[in-house]
Order: structure tokens, then C-alpha cells, then sequence
């Protein structure tokens, strides 16, 4: 499906200021690979899609992320919750994104933004000016509303806003549902009484029901049956709501597992989420590669140290790791401070100089020891100011093959690639390169999964993410 759309503007050189030369580390953010993963998975949607962006848009820099998939073609925009919501909103209208049309469905150029958590307000609080409620309507955003209390709080901020604002729209609500997943959403014994309270809201001019969504627990396990599932739970309160007098127009229930690996859960919109960061929602499924996505991130910073150290000697807090021989060590400054995860002590893999090789003793707050090989007598195989680059794209024009990827960190860390990415801390700077195209203008076909041009932002330009 295209339309017609204004694209939205490129994403400025600079949103806040560089980090500069102080800085002794940095995430580099390969834009161009963003939008061959969002290419990617739109065309296997064959739906509008939404990109997830939130977290820091998974720890790769909300501002240029967001405007990336909108040039990408994405419609709509998903974070989780509101303060980022409206930080986002910020960017955007500073960017000279425009709002969203009254009457019109969202395109590339009118995003809609859609938040899933708010603060708890009562109605009386929801309703005082400058109540965080009140904030999300003035910047157009869309929310979810699992319960008749933040059903009430909602309605009770649009009552006001069109008090204030005569002629502002209503509040646009999502309702949403619990399919399986048991966390938010109405399970099915208080759907009812959450519909006819959204109609009647409705009725009285407060709130717009735009939107019926869930989230799926398994989707990551094609062959569980628990997709199935929660497909028929979602109908089945489809139904309950049209019976109610609703008539949402926007049904989504997919994130990137249930994009690419079940189509019946794809309905009228898809969210976009750890796939167009270059990263399988299940490697043991099928990988990143075999998916045919890009990781998006390479962390990477210098040497700081070079030093031997004989055979015998204890590496890092506890001594739990002892050179076997006479080694050379590299110090690497992230440490979990940073975000690295302490289970990689001993085990993180790193690349320097085209060598693979790892964390060696206890993952410290700012810093790391690696192996930098046994001393031959041949002298330092490496040496202060040499890139140690953690994870990336081993890949991409340029790259040291021996670069692990985030993935690589999650196995060796016994975790996920979600959690690797995100817990990237804010004092890494994010400098993201490239102008959104892969120079194909192809992104191929998606392996493992069954089957808009994208505009530049800036052709080579660096964008700094402010944190």
C-alpha cells in the first residue's frame, strides 16, 4: 500500500551537542542499515507498521531512529511511556515533522504517536491543567487505556482540553486487551464493562476509540499454538467491542515475531520493534542473517592501556581470572557502569586489530580487561589508542571481522539481545552515520520469512543524539 505522503524532513546534522574529544567511548548508529531492516520487514508485513522507538529507541538514539523510519515509510511511532512520548513529540516538531491531519490516517509525513504507559491520575487530577494527561492531548498523542479508571482519567483530561480548547479533538484511545500475556490489557470478564464505558465516553464528545490492540507472549515459538491463541481471544473481544457500539479501525497485534513468522496476527498494523535494530527476536528460529537484518549498533572505544603481565597473576576484583602465561592486556573504558552486563566477566567477546578475544576477570563499573595474547617476546599486539570494538556489524564496508555481534554478547552472557542493546548507559554518546539508504535501494528478500523507497537524510553526515 502507497499514498501519496509529504516525507518528513531529514534529520538535522546535530539535535544537542557532540560529545566531544572528552568522551572514551561511543556507539556508532548505522542509519542506512536502519532503513534496509525497516524496508525489510515492511515488505514482509505488507500492513503500515509502526516503529517501536522506545527505550531510546532500544538504546540507539530516539531522535535520528525516529525520523530514519519515517523516511523508511513508517506511519506510526510506539514508545512505552509518557515522559518519552512527549520528548519525543518535542523532536519531532523541532525537526519540522508536521502533526497528525484531523480526519485523515496517519503517513510518513503526519506520524501518529502512540504511548502505552501513563501515570495513575484520578480524573480530578487528570483534568488540572498541566496534568501529564492533559500534556499527552495537547501533543496528539494516542493512548491505550486497559481499565475503567484510566479509562475515566483520560476522558476526564479530553472533557477538559475541549473546555479549555473549544473545538480541540477528543482524547484518541487504544483499547487494549489481554490476549494471554497476562500483564496489561482487560481480560475478558471486564471487557464488557470497559467497551460500554469507552462508548459512553465516546458518546459525550471526551474520547475517540481509534484503535484495539494486544501483545503476544510466544511469538518467538511458531509452533507453541500460543499465537493461535491469542488470535481467537483477540477476536473473540473484537466482537465484544463491536457489540458495544465501537468501531476501531485500527486492529494490531504483531511485533516483529509475529510480523515475520505469523501472518494471520499481522491485521491492519505491525509493530516494528527489535527487527529493525538488526536483531532476531529468537536466533534459534532464525538469525539476524538469515532474516536478512543488519545490526544497527557497533559499540567501540579505544585502548586506553597496554601492559604485560606475568604468568601467574591476577586479573580484576577477586582474582578470578589468572594470566596461564606471560600475556599482554588490553583496558577497554566501558564497564557496567556503561551497561555491560557483569555476567560477562570472562566471557565478553571483544575484537582489536582483527583478533577476537575476550573480557578477562570481573566486568568492572568502568572498565575492562581483555586477552590480548600470550608474550612471545615479539613484542605488544596492540597498543594504546587501538579500537577495541565489543559488538557491530563484522560485515559492513570497513568493519574488522572479527567484530562480535550484540548477539554474541547476549550468548555469551546467557541473555538476550534486547536486553544487551538497551542497557547501553547514557554516558556512551550515540553518533549516528549515514543518510538512510544502503545504496541498493533493494533490501531483498527476508530468508526464513514469508514475503517504499526510502529518501536520504544526510548522505554521510554524523547525527548527535542528546541524552
Amino acid at each position: 500500500m502507497t499514498r501519496s505522503a509529504p516525507a518528513p524532513p531529514a534529520a538535522p546534522a546535530e539535535l544537542a551537542g557532540p560529545a566531544g574529544p572528552a568522551a572514551t567511548s561511543r556507539a556508532v548508529i548505522d542509519l542506512d542499515a536502519l532503513a534496509h531492516n525497516a524496508r525489510v520487514l515492511a515488505d514482509v508485513a505488507g500492513v503500515p507498521w509502526m516503529a517501536v522507538v522506545k527505550a531510546d529507541a532500544y538504546g540507539h538514539g530516539l531522535g535520528p531512529v525516529a525520523l530514519t523510519c519515517l523516511r523508511a515509510g513508517a506511519t506510526w511511532l510506539g514508545v512505552a511511556q509518557l515522559a518519552e512520548a512527549l520528548h519525543l513529540r518535542g523532536l519531532l516538531d523541532a525537526a519540522g515533522v508536521a502533526r497528525p491531519l484531523p480526519g485523515r490516517g496517519p503517513d510518513p509525513g503526519h506520524p501518529r504517536l502512540l504511548c502505552w504507559l501513563a501515570p495513575v491520575l484520578s480524573p480530578e487530577r487528570a483534568a488540572v491543567p498541566g496534568s501529564p494527561l492533559r500534556a499527552a492531548l495537547e501533543a496528539d498523542l494516542d493512548l491505550s487505556v486497559s481499565t475503567t479508571g484510566q479509562l475515566a482519567a483520560v476522558a476526564a483530561a479530553g472533557a477538559a482540553g475541549r473546555a479549555a480548547r473549544p473545538g480541540a479533538p477528543p482524547a484518541r484511545i487504544h483499547l487494549k486487551v489481554d490476549t494471554g500475556m497476562s500483564r496489561a490489557g482487560a481480560v475478558a470478564s471486564e471487557l464488557p464493562a470497559l467497551a460500554d464505558a469507552a462508548r459512553g465516553a465516546q458518546e459525550a464528545g471526551d474520547v475517540e476509540v481509534v484503535g484495539l490492540w494486544s501483545h503476544l507472549s510466544r511469538a518467538d515459538e511458531p509452533a507453541s499454538g500460543s499465537t493461535e491463541e491469542h488470535l481467537s481471544r483477540f477476536r473473540a473481544a473484537e466482537q465484544v467491542v463491536r457489540e458495544a457500539g465501537l468501531s476501531p479501525r485500527v486492529r494490531h497485534l504483531a511485533a516483529t515475531g509475529g510480523l515475520l513468522w505469523h501472518p494471520a496476527a499481522r491485521l491492519d498494523l505491525v509493530r516494528a520493534g527489535i527487527g529493525l535494530y538488526g536483531l532476531s527476536p529468537d536466533p534459534g528460529v532464525a538469525t539476524a542473517d538469515e532474516l536478512g537484518l543488519r545490526p544497527v549498533m557497533r559499540l567501540e572505544a579505544p585502548l586506553t592501556q597496554v601492559k604485560r603481565v606475568p604468568a601467574g597473576q591476577a586479573v580484576s576484583y577477586g582474582g578470578t581470572w589468572t594470566a596461564p602465561t606471560g600475556r599482554w592486556l588490553g583496558l577497554v573504558p566501558l564497564g557496567y557502569a556503561d551497561g555491560l552486563p557483569r555476567a560477562a566477566s570472562s566471557a565478553g567477546p571483544v575484537a582489536v586489530n582483527g583478533v577476537r578475544t575476550s573480557v578477562v576477570g570481573r566486568v568492572c563499573m568502568d572498565q575492562v580487561v581483555i586477552d590480548l595474547g600470550p608474550d612471545d617476546g615479539g613484542g605488544a599486539p596492540a597498543a594504546a589508542g587501538d579500537l577495541a570494538v565489543l559488538w557491530g556489524d563484522p560485515t559492513a564496508a570497513g568493519a574488522d571481522p572479527a567484530t562480535p555481534t550484540a548477539q554474541d554478547w547476549a550468548q555469551a552472557c546467557g541473555t538476550i539481545g534486547y536486553e544487551i542493546v538497551t542497557r547501553l548507559g547514557a554516558r556512551v554518546p550515540r553518533v549516528a552515520r549515514g543518510g538512510g539508504l544502503d545504496g541498493s535501494g533493494d533490501a531483498g528478500p527476508v530468508r526464513g520469512a514469508p514475503s517504499a523507497p526510502v529518501a536520504a537524510v544526510e548522505g554521510g553526515a554524523e547525527h548527535q543524539e542528546g541524552r
